[in-house]
């Protein structure tokens, strides 16, 4: 979809969800419910995404996971930023892979190494580890570093990787396959078919794509499912209905404090 026509859709399909009534759902779902921030929580004025005050303020809140991205510098270190460049969030043309970790760390403190936020974060908040497409210059040094880092982890239980890309995951080879949780797009059949084939632990995508037929044909085979974004109480609540595992939200802290105020209710 066209990113001029792909924004304004889904804030529609959002407001639509949002006003559509839904049953509340069983207590242990919402006992259960596995919220996953989205890059934390965040303005990108005061707060910047991807960075560790918006993941603490995830952690204080205590919501269950929290989705970050991984680049790697120049000197193949994986630090956690979303885009290629330091344009967007910092107006720096840089290139993240055009400076050493030691470079960005200087020049823009607030971009965290994956070491930190394994460090300050496993195994108190799930991650769920975006890999982005991109070269990899030495892929067995690049493996083994991810190795070294998430040694501490338990793949699954502390940890899942994600990509819009899943032939990113031909280059990781230190977990078992089940970590591994491809994105769809438009091609969610495709990535559906896909992820069956594979044996990966589930599936992800937008909520208006990911159908009650798709979530049974993958609870069928013993996988399961993601969505996102979720942003409000009635699609919290569809969600959950629909037996969907992991809710990927911008508004995660809105989202556990509906479920909090609920399950003391």
């Amino acid at each position: 979809m066209p990113s001029l026509i792909e924004k304004p859709f889904y804030l529609i399909v959002d407001y639509f969800f949002a006003n559509l009534p839904q049953p509340l759902p069983q207590k242990e779902r919402l006992k259960h419910c596995k919220i996953v921030s989205h890059r934390g929580e965040y303005d990108n004025k005061t707060v910047f995404e991807n960075t560790i005050p918006a993941f603490d303020r995830v952690r204080d809140q205590g919501i269950w996971g929290i989705e970050l991205d991984i680049r790697w510098t120049k000197d193949l270190q994986p630090v956690v930023f979303h885009d290629k460049d330091l344009r967007r969030l910092f107006h720096s043309n840089l290139d993240i892979n055009r400076a050493t970790k030691a470079e960005l760390k200087k020049d823009f403190p607030l971009v965290p190494s994956l070491e930190e936020v394994i460090q300050r974060y496993g195994k108190t908040l799930h991650l769920m580890v975006e890999i982005k497409k991109e070269d990899y210059p030495d892929p067995v040094y690049q493996n083994q570093v991810l190795k070294d880092l998430f040694s501490p982890l338990t793949p699954q239980s502390d940890f899942h990787f994600l990509s819009l890309y899943p032939e990113m995951f031909n280059l990781i080879d230190f977990i078992p396959t089940q970590t591994f949780l491809p994105i769809a797009e438009l091609n969610v059949h495709t990535i559906s078919k896909m992820t069956i084939q594979k044996n990966y632990k589930g599936i992800l995508g937008h909520y208006l794509l990911i159908t009650d037929v798709l979530i049974k044909k993958h609870h069928a085979e013993k996988q399961e499912v993601g969505t996102g974004w979720i942003g409000s109480k009635n699609s919290l609540f569809r969600e959950l209905n629909r037996g969907v595992k992991w809710l990927f939200s911008n508004n995660a802290v809105k989202l556990q404090s509906i479920c909090n105020s609920l399950l003391q209710g």
